[in-house]
């Protein structure tokens, strides 16, 4: 086991009262846009769920047999006076965008589908986490990322909270929170050992100070070379949810994946997934039955030439498609079977 802290074998061993009730059999998909970028500074990346929509996101769906409603755009209150409190921007902003995703994924959690929820800045996944884990208690987190995005508003240099959405939902972070306005709805409802990162290659020093303290599962792009993808995502999924049960709220931060795959986005790092394990990553975890929720999230259209946006945009796609059961062996859709001329019939 990597990098694991003696401190996670001393954590108290919390029995899930509600495990998962949700799996794809119901092939329901409840879609949600959040076009929203005050997490960061970068503009457009609140363009990609329109972008992603025109592309053919719901069609390709369909194709795979899911009925797909969807939610729309969410909608934002816009806060003229919104200074930086302790180095978080736009902190009234983002608390409030944040507590609407999490009421909507809430809802569609609760309605039985698999909520999709396509962003925007990662800053979101405050909501979607939120809400879904009110919603379906016992979750674990599998979030695919070049950054840990574990910052605390005091350890966070760039106070852009795209950085720091897991410090406001882990309960052992707690310790380490100072008052954030617009936060004061959050309630931290998920366990460090709950959460698996794969793909990490930029991780900030108090990030790391906090995955060897609190034993979070992590497997940058180092334990990938090493070990290889099938083994890495494997083990991931064994140490949050040994018992292969528990609903999965899989974060999927596109920069996670090579540049040179996914060049329109806001913090690329080179050296990340190769296509082949992004979409790996996607067919496994669909393939456990227990996707619950996934965010899609840092696709910037606004971001590189017409090549390279067209590029990001058919690899997000992709990432999505493969999330929901598109496989590289080749799928067919449920109750699909080959017509029988008459003349052949018995």
């Amino acid at each position: 086991m990597f990098c694991k802290s003696l401190l996670r074998c001393a954590l108290p061993q919390i029995r899930h009262s509600k495990l998962v009730s949700r799996r794809h059999f119901h092939r329901r998909v409840g879609l949600v846009g959040v076009p929203f970028s005050k997490g960061q500074t970068r503009g457009g990346v609140d363009t990609a769920p329109h972008v992603l929509r025109q592309a053919g996101l719901i069609g390709n769906l369909n194709e795979l047999g899911y009925e797909v409603r969807d939610y729309g755009d969410l909608k934002f209150e816009q806060f003229s006076d919104d200074p930086p409190v302790h180095n978080v921007k736009n902190p009234r902003s983002v608390g409030n965008a944040v507590k609407k995703i999490a009421d909507t994924v809430s809802m569609i959690i609760e309605n039985n589908e698999i909520c999709l929820t396509i962003g925007g800045d990662h800053s979101m996944t405050v909501g979607t986490v939120n809400g879904h884990a009110e919603a379906e208690p016992g979750i674990v987190i599998v979030w695919i990322d070049a950054h840990a995005d574990l910052n605390t508003p005091l350890s966070s240099d760039s106070g852009n909270i795209h950085g720091m959405p897991l410090s406001f939902v882990v309960k052992e972070c707690q310790r380490y929170m100072p008052n954030v306005p617009g936060f004061d709805w959050v309630k931290p409802r998920i366990w460090a050992r709950d959460i698996a990162y794969v793909g990490l290659r930029d991780v900030d020093p108090g990030e790391r100070w906090l995955i060897e303290q609190l034993g979070i599962s992590f497997y940058s792009i180092h334990e990938v070379d090493r070990y290889g993808i099938s083994e890495v995502l494997s083990r991931a999924l064994e140490e949050v949810d040994p018992t292969g049960k528990r609903p999965i709220h899989l974060s999927y931060d596109i920069d996670a994946l090579d540049p040179g795959l996914a060049p329109s986005t806001g913090t690329p790092v080179m050296g990340g997934l190769t296509l082949r394990e992004g979409l790996f990553i996607a067919e496994e975890v669909a393939a456990t039955g227990r996707l619950s929720a996934m965010d899609l999230v840092e696709v910037n259209p606004d971001l590189g030439d017409e090549a390279q946006k067209k590029r990001t945009i058919r690899t997000a796609l992709e990432i999505i498609k493969h999330s929901f059961g598109e496989r590289r062996q080749g799928t067919y859709p449920p109750g699909y079977s080959l017509p029988v001329p008459e003349n052949n019939s018995p």
